[in-house]
């Protein structure tokens, strides 16, 4: 199988300068082991704080959204950039639950998966799938989630600290049938070619030279050109896989589209302006549960002022 192995343990993990970082991986484990009702109270109420506490985050979020959302009045954007604000918390919690998170408390959480029939359509034509969705709080949860319906891989970013990297990727290929990292090109298409399923998200700045600018919500956003190539090398189809989060504690919807007709096509501009407007398309149904801490518009096109 290609992809990542499981990291061995090495005594060096075991240096102080890592002390804190056991600490931290300790208390993960701690909130994931919470009832799911009670994980999304504690969440609820890290977001109340969050929401409150001055951060730089909330001028990224205050920013994205204005751009993005100028069709609401002031008091509109004030009031989805708090809550925005306040699903942070309960994106913390997520993260723990996904990770950490025992079996059988993931398979009691309530799950409504819409879409199989595309995936089912895909496999009996040998076909690959590269699963396209975006970044919302609870991404990492769901692709644990959709792991016991699916065979589904992941491509990920190491992780700055080794004792993350160790717990957290560990985790990952517990459910995961494979997971590449972001530079492994040659895996992942390999892995598609051979009838894989891959989740991916490519609405992130990622500043490489592998982007282009094209429209997210009418604003210019470099995008990376990924999927396209993905699609091109691998034959694989293209499915857009959305997921949102349902009131209280009802649990999760997860939906997956037709596949992208005629696509890859000639155009690396046009089809990566349609996955735009796929993602855009998913932020609009929830835009709540969007990451929009993230700078979305950090990269400019030529001449244009910075805006964070």
């Amino acid at each position: 199988m290609p992809g990542a192995s499981r990291p061995p343990f090495t005594r060096s993990l075991l240096s102080p300068r890592h002390w804190p970082a056991w600490l931290g991986v300790g208390v993960i484990r701690l909130i994931a082991r919470l009832p799911y009702p009670a994980l999304l109270w504690l969440g609820r109420r890290l977001g109340a704080l969050v929401q409150w506490l001055p951060s730089p985050r909330r001028h990224i979020v205050q920013v994205n959204i204005g751009l993005c959302f100028p069709e609401l009045s002031a008091t509109e954007q004030a009031a989805l950039i708090d809550a925005n604000l306040r699903d942070v918390g309960l994106m913390l919690v997520e993260f723990a639950l996904g990770w950490m998170g025992s079996d059988r408390q993931i398979a009691r959480i309530p799950l409504e998966v819409e879409g199989l029939e595309h995936l089912a359509a895909a496999r009996a034509q040998g076909k690959g799938v590269l699963l396209v969705g975006g970044h919302f709080s609870h991404l990492e949860l769901c692709a644990r989630l959709v792991s016991q319906r699916i065979r589904i891989a992941g491509m990920y970013r190491r992780m700055d600290s080794d004792v993350f990297e160790w717990n957290v990727l560990r985790a990952r290929l517990d459910y995961a049938d494979a997971m590449f990292e972001k530079e492994d090109l040659r895996g992942t298409v390999k892995y598609l070619r051979n009838g894989g399923t891959l989740w991916y998200a490519p609405d992130q700045d990622m500043r490489s030279k592998d982007s282009v600018f094209v429209p997210f919500f009418g604003v210019p956003a470099a995008t990376i050109t990924a999927t396209h190539h993905l699609a091109r090398m691998s034959g694989a189809l293209v499915i857009p896989f959305f997921h949102r989060r349902l009131p209280g504690s009802e649990g999760y919807v997860l939906r997956l589209g037709a596949p992208l007709q005629d696509f890859p096509g000639t155009d690396v501009h046009h089809d990566t302006a349609r996955i735009n407007g796929c993602i855009e398309q998913m932020v609009r149904e929830a835009p709540t549960q969007y990451l929009w801490a993230h700078k979305r518009f950090k990269t400019r096109p030529p001449g244009q002022p910075p805006i964070y």
